[in-house]
């Protein structure tokens, strides 16, 4: 199973940034050419899925609902990042993309999201290639 990985510098608390283009660039560089993508985050409080990337309201909005989705719940974690660590739980901190000719297989408006939910920081994203049949 070959991997590699690339870093982004978030530059809010919450924040959903589109890492399709950096993915498609690791399938390219670790030759992967059909098979699946293991995209995964190894940090406790940020996630990455497959969302819409296309409307920049969807974005935002997201980011809100993010930012409300955990209302005044008392936790003792004295980091105060508690639910940073809830919402990465949540949403999970990896994704499987089919791949094929090299490329991610999405919908049309699909793209794969890296979500930052205790930002600024500066994050890891790893790309792993699952062999195809």
């Amino acid at each position: 199973m070959a991997g590699a990985e690339f870093r982004v510098r978030t530059k809010k608390k919450i924040a959903r940034i589109d890492v399709t283009k950096e993915v498609e660039r690791m399938a390219r560089e670790l030759r992967a050419e059909s098979g699946a993508l293991l995209v995964s985050v190894p940090h406790t409080t940020a996630a990455v899925t497959v969302g819409e990337t296309w409307d920049e309201d969807v974005v935002t909005d997201m980011e809100r609902a993010l930012a409300a989705w955990v209302p005044d719940v008392r936790f003792d974690h004295a980091e105060g990042n508690s639910p940073a660590h809830f919402l990465s739980e949540s949403i999970g901190i990896s994704c499987l993309v089919p791949l094929e000719d090299g490329k991610p297989v999405l919908g049309r408006w699909q793209g794969i999201v890296l979500i930052e939910l205790d930002g600024p920081r500066e994050r890891t994203v790893r790309v792993q290639v699952l062999a195809g049949g």
